[in-house]
Order: structure tokens, then C-alpha cells, then sequence
């Protein structure tokens, strides 16, 4: 049973930082493509960020770059987002992703979505 549990959401003020947790169970004997995508009310989704499970590059949305960190932790089977400086406009649902059938992410693995086969139930992020 695959499962994707985000944790670490909640309202911060402008300026400050938050770090997002995405645990994966039940595919984690393969190597994945782990991604961040978010959504804002009204907006499409907007690929964050993305790091593979077995290692290799990370990569970044566009517009992204500089204030939002992807790591990870094999051993817990955690991926995380760190986001600082965060502005009003980080505000969204977070959702982690994983696409377990792929042998790497790349940057354009941020705009399709559609490519990831399992995903979290998402943490709210609130900026004010």
C-alpha cells in the first residue's frame, strides 16, 4: 500500500520559515522520483521541486529558486521542503509526489504533473 504523509504546514508570517515533510511508505525498496508541487486557490498547479531517491541533481521551478530547499533522508524515507522568506504568495496546499518508474527526475519532471503516480494528501501553508 503506497502512502505519502506531508506534514509541517501551518500559518507564518512573511518572512519566515518553514520546513515541509513528506514520509513515503510502500514503494521504498525503488528508487523514485520524490516531487513538491503546490496549489493555490484559483491556480494550477505549479511543480516546486524535485530530488531522486537514489540520488542525482535537485531541481527547482522557475520562479522558485533560492528560497525553497528539497532534501531528503533515506533512512526515514522522508523527503523535505524547506521553505524561508516565505511571502504571501507561498500560500497554497503542498503536496509531495512520487513517480517510482522513472530512473531520474530532470527539471521538466516539474511541469508534469501528470507523470506521478502517487501523491499525498497535502499541507496547507499560510502566509500573512
Amino acid at each position: 500500500h503506497v502512502q505519502l504523509v506531508e506534514s509541517g504546514g501551518g500559518s507564518v508570517q512573511a518572512g519566515g520559515s518553514l520546513r515541509l515533510s513528506c514520509v513515503a511508505s510502500g514503494f521504498t525498496f525503488r528508487p523514485s522520483c520524490m516531487g513538491w508541487f503546490r496549489q493555490a486557490p484559483g491556480k494550477e498547479r505549479e511543480g516546486v521541486a524535485a530530488i531522486y531517491s537514489g540520488g542525482g541533481p535537485t531541481y527547482y521551478g522557475d520562479s522558485l529558486k533560492g528560497r525553497f530547499t528539497v532534501s531528503q533522508d533515506k533512512d526515514k524515507n522522508t523527503v523535505y521542503l524547506e521553505i524561508n522568506n516565505l511571502k504571501p504568495e507561498d500560500t497554497a496546499i503542498y503536496y509531495c509526489a512520487a513517480d517510482p518508474f522513472v530512473n531520474y527526475c530532470s527539471s521538466s519532471s516539474l511541469s508534469r504533473p501528470g507523470d506521478f503516480d502517487y501523491w499525498g494528501q497535502g499541507t496547507q501553508v499560510t502566509v500573512s
